[in-house]
């Protein structure tokens, strides 16, 4: 369905919902939704109670060890949440062990594609649950507890899935570093997590090349005391220094054969810590995202089933990598805990030649697909002939994640790739919710090219104005969640002030999610991106005060401004104001060793697109550095730069403009 059928089937209005309600009997193991008929009634019951809705779903979805004594206690004036008070479950079992125990124990389970073709693992749930048992005896054996803190620095290799898995197994907490950030990165989320084990590998492969890994680590924990075993996988065979009683190589944890292929998993309270992902905020140190077990566990089953239409004989495809909160959900947790076959791969998607995503969908017959706008833009650039070349039948729904995707690029997508017959679920949510918010029930919801479309049922969503008031049709706002839903999170690790002050207190009884927003007549979502100053590059987030921070720490940076510049590939763009010390020359070498700075500080995903050398920035009286005419600068709308009169030096704004032209080679007015 598209928009042209959007006005026959607008939304039923509360009164209609209401008198439909008392009728409201739906199998909640499988959560059908076949109508709007349906998605009505069944988000209007899960408003009137959820309580029992998503007790149902928990009890459903997941295995419980023992029942919880209450569903729900919450209070976001606080703010308190908690879900399944006092029912012990695991992630580890309901992921494996129950699959095993059934007609799924010979059924793949993970799907690998390194990035050399030929590079190839397959494991059934049997064979995936004897690594992870022996793993996580290894682990028990190096003396990690239940709590302790491991941190997993790898890249999209099998061992990933098998580390994560194995420290849930035995309730330890993993805490995901992606692979392509620095030492430097590494090193802050390490202490901040005060992590006791680290997992890295030698290297790693990426688009035809081999990268170290492992001498990041070393670099790292120069000074992190909490590590005590460093444990490295043998992924390129390129040479290694291994530190005497610290380190470790995979294959010799693993041969030894005393370890128990049967580990029994610990019963974890719902609310007991699962795993902690670093999130990039609006002030200079990332975030520790807490998500505790059993809500979790439950969102991510449930949103999976609704959203991917799940199927036994699926074989779902999540591009993003695992070291973020998608590759987490919808890379392994969601997939496994229904039973699916999860596909991963290591690689990018034009190496060695554009067609790769495409290929790796005709080989392994890839059904549910879900990746990145900045993926599929890049992929349009390339020309259509890359994806002629290769079968699609197999394709039955197209997902978008990680940024607000444009009307253009989801024509492409559904036209092109899926010929005009499959359903593009564009999706909203974000590390913080644990999984996906908003959403279209695929082959149900009429579609709007470029809008995310509908709350899934359970989600009360509301558009606030700066006052607090409710936004008008098509008035952007902040998208605001007036109640909890089991897969928020549960706090910022080692900070509780954070929890609050960060999504609570801006708008008194609401979780604030930091996104603009616009509703239409129809009550659609259009996205808008980022209100705070966060940076979504290729949807990675990007704090502007840590980007700020990195730059400001080379000796001949005297003050930077760091803001996000429209891309056509990328989403946003990183954009570096730079003012240099009085003794320091504006040089091309200058700009190129700025660059190599913030790589080795951050990671080369943060590379900056343009570096801009100034005499001055744009300040208030105060000395507040005005960054919504910077933002306007870069945008290309300098008609509208607002009220300048609180700026000490207007002057500032032209000399950044002219500046700005010659560097980025077009006109702030074009």
């Amino acid at each position: 369905m598209d928009t042209k059928n959007v006005k026959k089937t607008k939304r039923t209005n509360t009164a209609k919902v209401a008198a439909k309600s008392s009728a409201f009997n739906v199998n909640l193991s499988k959560l059908k939704i076949k109508s709007m008929d349906d998605y009505e009634a069944i988000h209007q019951k899960a408003l009137e109670d959820p309580a029992k809705f998503w007790g149902e779903r928990a009890k459903s979805l997941l295995h419980w060890f023992k029942p919880w004594e209450k569903t729900l206690e919450w209070d976001f004036a606080k703010p308190h949440v908690e879900w399944f008070t006092g029912g012990k479950t695991n992630a580890s079992y309901n992921c494996l062990d129950r699959h095993i125990d059934g007609p799924r124990r010979n059924k793949v389970a993970l799907i690998w594609q390194g990035d050399p073709e030929d590079d190839v693992r397959i494991w059934t749930y049997q064979m995936l649950y004897d690594r992870v048992c022996r793993f996580a005896s290894a682990l028990k054996n190096l003396g990690v507890r239940k709590g302790d803190r491991v941190v997993i620095y790898l890249p999209m290799i099998p061992e990933m899935v098998v580390s994560m898995l194995a420290c849930s197994r035995i309730g330890a907490v993993h805490v995901l570093v992606f692979a392509g950030f620095s030492a430097s990165s590494a090193q802050s989320r390490i202490q901040d997590c005060e992590a006791k084990v680290v997992i890295t590998s030698d290297g790693m492969f990426r688009a035809g090349r081999v990268m170290p890994l492992k001498a990041n680590i070393d670099e790292a924990l120069k000074d992190c005391p909490s590590v005590r075993r460093v444990i490295v996988v043998n992924r390129t065979n390129m040479p290694t220094a291994m530190k005497e009683r610290r380190d470790i190589w995979w294959r010799d944890v693993m041969s030894d054969r005393s370890l128990n292929a049967r580990l029994p998993a610990v019963q974890m309270d719902a609310e007991d810590l699962l795993f902690i992902l670093y999130t990039s905020g609006s002030t200079g140190k990332p975030k520790g995202v807490m998500h505790t077990t059993g809500g979790y566990l439950t969102y991510a089953a449930h949103t999976t089933q609704l959203v991917f239409d799940t199927r036994e004989e699926d074989v779902h495809w999540c591009t993003a990598d695992i070291g973020w909160i998608t590759g987490h959900t919808y890379g392994v947790y969601g997939p496994l805990l229904l039973g699916g076959t999860t596909m991963m791969f290591e690689g990018g998607p034009r190496w060695p030649d554009p067609d790769r995503f495409w290929h790796i969908i005709e080989k392994y017959r890839v059904n549910t697909f879900y990746t990145a706008p900045t993926a599929i833009r890049l992929l349009i650039r390339d020309g259509d002939e890359w994806l002629e070349k290769h079968d699609r039948s197999s394709l039955r729904i197209l997902g978008s994640v990680g940024e607000p995707i444009d009307a253009k690029t989801w024509n492409w997508y559904r036209d092109t790739v899926g010929d005009g017959k499959i359903p593009v679920v564009d999706t909203w949510w974000q590390t913080e919710s644990g999984g996906i918010l908003v959403s279209p029930i695929p082959y149900v919801t009429p579609l709007k090219p470029g809008s995310a479309s509908l709350p899934l049922p359970g989600i009360d969503v509301e558009v606030l104005k700066e006052d607090g008031k409710p936004a008008k049709v098509d008035e952007e706002g902040h998208l605001v969640v007036k109640n909890p839903w089991p897969g928020m999170l549960r706090g910022v690790f080692g900070d509780k002030s954070k929890f609050k002050e960060n999504y609570f207190s801006r708008f008194s009884g609401f979780y604030l999610s930091g996104d603009g927003v616009k509703k239409d007549q129809d009550g659609y979502l259009w996205l808008q991106g980022r209100l705070d100053d966060v940076i979504n590059v290729s949807g990675h987030r990007f704090s502007t005060a840590e980007m700020e921070a990195a730059f400001n720490a080379h000796p001949a940076v005297a003050e930077s401004s760091v803001v996000g510049m429209p891309h056509s590939v990328k989403g946003e763009a990183i954009y570096a104001f730079i003012h240099l010390k009085e003794e320091e020359k504006p040089t091309d070498a200058m700009r190129s060793d700025l660059r190599k700075w913030v790589r080795k500080e951050i990671g080369p995903i943060a590379t900056p697109e343009y570096i801009q050398f100034v005499e001055s920035l744009p300040k208030t009286r105060s000395g507040k550095i005005m960054r919504r005419v910077l933002r306007k600068i870069v945008s290309g709308n300098i008609e509208d730069l607002g009220d300048l009169t609180t700026l000490v030096d207007v002057s500032v704004v032209e000399a950044l403009v002219t500046e700005h032209e010659l560097l980025t080679g077009r006109s702030s007015l074009s």
